[in-house]
């Protein structure tokens, strides 16, 4: 197979600069296309591979939205990009404590990574629940929702603007002889207005904005929930988020494109104003440590404890902390929850209500 790189060099010198958006998307094709990322061996860890309890409790919280709604059925329990299945299987189980719920729910994975998808079925296959897999959220049947989201929007390509004299240019991806390099287009956009302070740079997040729409005017029309579990920030603001994770090492966007995990920062500000636009009720942001305190993680991690050996004890408050740490990149306060739900659901667990205008 003819390195991604070698395509795009290729694609390059034939069209001419391609943007942020376009780049990101091409990496991300092929590298979700080709491996696990997960993992000690992988690229990176996300919180369900870190602890059970991640994903408990979101099952948990899941239950609660169910209950309040009346125990809708059927109802159509999906995950955004589930990784290894590895949160959903522990979400399922936690579900048990409610067993009109499986008799109820349909499970959905929104997926398009063949071997993603084979270990989902793996990690699955003992919940008993049948499991279905779609290439899009429109491929999910119509009805009540419960959708979860963990580290999906992160994932997702943005464009990039840098604030220059002649106003807001797009950067793109060009070649210096045979290296990509970054570089911007001559013109500027003009729905961007004028910068207020040259060298900014503005992360528009369309393909997220393209994703939530739906997902929320769905939510509007049908009932139920979305959560929102990303690492990101609470815009308007500033700044190139954008980065690449190979074997847990933090590496240039342009090496190796296709072979290190692309991310950038979530603005959750962002896909606020879209749920809203579309008549959905939004709730949070609360910091990913806040939110699993609120769910009781402390009380669940000492009754794993009570029956663990010391050193599986040992591990518990270990994974407990590394959930709930805070500080600048503590995984407690730069990951935030969001929910957005239907408007007749006024309070979710964990989660203020946000008074909140498109």
């Amino acid at each position: 197979m003819k390195a991604l790189k070698e395509t795009l060099r290729e694609l390059i010198a034939l069209e001419g600069p391609i943007t942020v958006e376009r780049y990101m998307s091409l990496c991300l094709r092929h590298y979700y296309a080709t491996r696990d990322p997960l993992g000690a061996a992988g690229d990176f860890t996300t919180a369900p591979e870190i602890s059970q309890m991640f994903g408990e409790l979101i099952g948990l919280w899941m239950l609660e939205i169910w209950n309040g709604m009346g125990r809708p059925a059927p109802c159509r329990l999906v995950e955004l990009g589930p990784g290894r299945g590895t949160l959903m299987a522990d979400l399922l189980r936690a579900t048990k404590l409610l067993p009109d719920f499986k008799e109820a729910a349909t499970v959905h994975l929104v997926e398009t990574s063949p071997s993603l998808r084979q270990r989902q079925q793996a990690a699955l296959t003992p919940s008993g629940f049948e499991i279905k897999w779609h290439d899009r959220l429109e491929g999910v049947p119509a009805g009540p929702m419960l959708l979860v989201a963990n580290e999906f929007f992160d994932a997702l390509p943005v464009r990039q603007f840098l604030a220059t004299e002649r106003g807001w240019c797009e950067r793109l991806v060009g070649l210096d002889g045979e290296h990509l390099t970054f570089g911007l287009r001559p013109e500027p956009e003009p729905a961007l207005g004028n910068p207020l302070r040259l060298g900014d740079v503005l992360e528009w997040p369309a393909a997220s904005v393209d994703v939530m729409g739906p997902l929320t005017g769905r939510l509007a029309r049908d009932g139920g929930a979305a959560l929102i579990l990303d690492y990101g920030y609470w815009g308007p603001a500033f700044g190139d988020t954008l980065q690449a994770l190979k074997s847990h090492r933090s590496v240039d966007p342009l090496e190796e494109p296709g072979e290190a995990d692309l991310t950038t920062h979530v603005d959750f500000h962002r896909l606020a104003q879209a749920s809203a636009a579309q008549g959905a009720r939004v709730h949070g942001i609360v910091a990913q440590g806040d939110f699993l305190q609120a769910l009781g993680i402390e009380a669940r991690a000492e009754a794993l404890k009570a029956r663990a050996t010391p050193a599986q004890a040992a591990d518990i408050d270990q994974a407990l902390a590394r959930l709930t740490e805070r500080g600048a990149t503590g995984m407690g306060e730069l990951f935030k929850a969001l929910a957005v739900t239907h408007e007749a659901i006024q309070t979710v667990p964990g989660l203020p209500a946000l008074p909140f205008s498109s």
